[in-house]
């Protein structure tokens, strides 16, 4: 019987390590960025939520690929970081593709807001899909 849970400590470790790294990933993100977003998630701005969830969604895809890829728990949280790093950047590159990103997603614009968030994800898959060995 116990056969069938012999995965569960790995399992449980590597969930663990994952829900810290995602917990680290959206507060990290949430300073790296020039405006506030869970302030003006709070406030009831819909393109912040849009830009915010696609960043923290475009860091779990990768986040997941490095959890079933890795060879060891190092080898995830090293692959975790290193996904946490490029999907911080990729804002910085949808902020250079679209004037005043920031501003507007602080005012409430729901393009931006989509925009970052589609970039983000777009990161995140190609981040992934590098991650595979």
């Amino acid at each position: 019987m116990f056969g069938y849970v012999v995965g569960l400590p790995a399992f449980l470790l590597y969930f663990g390590i994952g829900l810290v790294m995602l917990v680290a990933f959206a507060t990290i993100y949430a300073y790296a960025t020039p405006h506030k977003e869970l302030e003006l998630i709070k406030q009831g701005n819909s393109a912040a939520v849009v830009a915010y969830l696609g960043a923290i969604f475009g860091f779990s895809i990768p986040l997941a690929s490095a959890a079933a890829n890795s060879i060891a728990v190092v080898d995830f949280i090293v692959w975790t970081i290193v996904g946490g790093v490029v999907q911080t950047i990729a804002f910085f590159l949808a902020s250079n593709t679209m004037d005043n990103l920031s501003k507007k997603i602080t005012d409430g614009n729901m393009t931006a807001g989509l925009w970052a968030g589609g970039i983000a994800l777009a990161i995140g898959l190609l981040n992934a899909a590098c991650m595979t060995y």
